[in-house]
């Protein structure tokens, strides 16, 4: 699998020396290093206050108060709060769609700036970062995929910020794909899927899990339970975007 990357990547080298620079959205010539034009660059819609201070999700109205959405509030949540930058429609969701699917690898790097937005947000700043956690794939999938994409994003936000990537947990139970599922459904998929690696190495540590996205927060809920079970300080949750 490490030769596949490995290839994949020295693929995307030799195309970037061949061809000029495009937007992977519309095809015009951007910038050296941009995925994206300005014109569709503006197209990616961020999520503005209001929102869920639990979970981002935005609210369409007049509140001006810090607020946690009623799905929130009916829940016990593991995590302290996800952050997200931007909502999961249009050329966000397209390429969270193409990276994962399509394997578009090169993709990883808009999705990572996007999510690399969300490190500005108070409720990240607030504590410090030990490390950053990607949310697991069972090694079934993995096969099948040949790259975790959690897993990539948050390496490239360890190259940008310098703080480690901590390959921290492990799926040890094969699931359904959660794509077509409810919340509860999803929560009874996932139930005692992860497992700690080493639970020293996370004790008493603020951990950051990343992300493509956050929908109903089951999977990276199941991943804070059993992270703080271990004795995490604290489980926030960092994506390029929010469903």
């Amino acid at each position: 699998m490490w030769i596949a990357r490995i290839a994949r990547r020295a693929g995307e080298a030799a195309l970037a020396l061949l061809y000029p620079p495009h937007c992977a959205a519309c095809g015009a010539e951007t910038p050296a290093g941009a995925h994206l034009c300005a014109a569709c660059s503006a197209q990616a819609r961020r999520i503005a206050a209001p929102f869920c201070r639990t979970c981002s999700q935005p609210f369409d109205g007049a509140i001006t108060a810090e607020f946690t959405c009623q799905n929130c509030t009916e829940r016990k949540l593991h995590f302290d709060c996800a952050v997200a930058p931007f909502l999961s429609r249009g050329v966000v969701r397209e390429f969270i769609h193409r990276f994962k699917y399509e394997r578009e690898f090169f993709l990883r790097h808009p999705l990572a700036e996007w999510a690399a937005e969300g490190l500005a947000d108070e409720r990240l700043r607030a504590h410090p970062i030990d490390a950053f956690v990607p949310v697991p794939l069972h090694p079934t999938r993995f096969r099948e995929r040949d790259f975790n994409q959690a897993a990539e994003l948050a390496q490239l936000l360890s190259r940008r910020t310098g703080i480690p990537q901590w390959e921290a947990l492990r799926r040890i139970r094969y699931t359904s794909t959660q794509t077509v599922l409810d919340r509860h459904a999803r929560m009874e998929n996932l139930r005692n899927a992860f497992r700690v690696r080493h639970s020293p190495a996370v004790l008493h540590r603020h951990l950051v899990l990343v992300d493509d996205v956050f929908t109903t927060g089951s999977t990276v809920d199941e991943c804070a339970r059993v992270l703080r079970q271990a004795g995490a300080a604290s489980v926030r949750v960092l994506t390029a975007a929010r469903g």
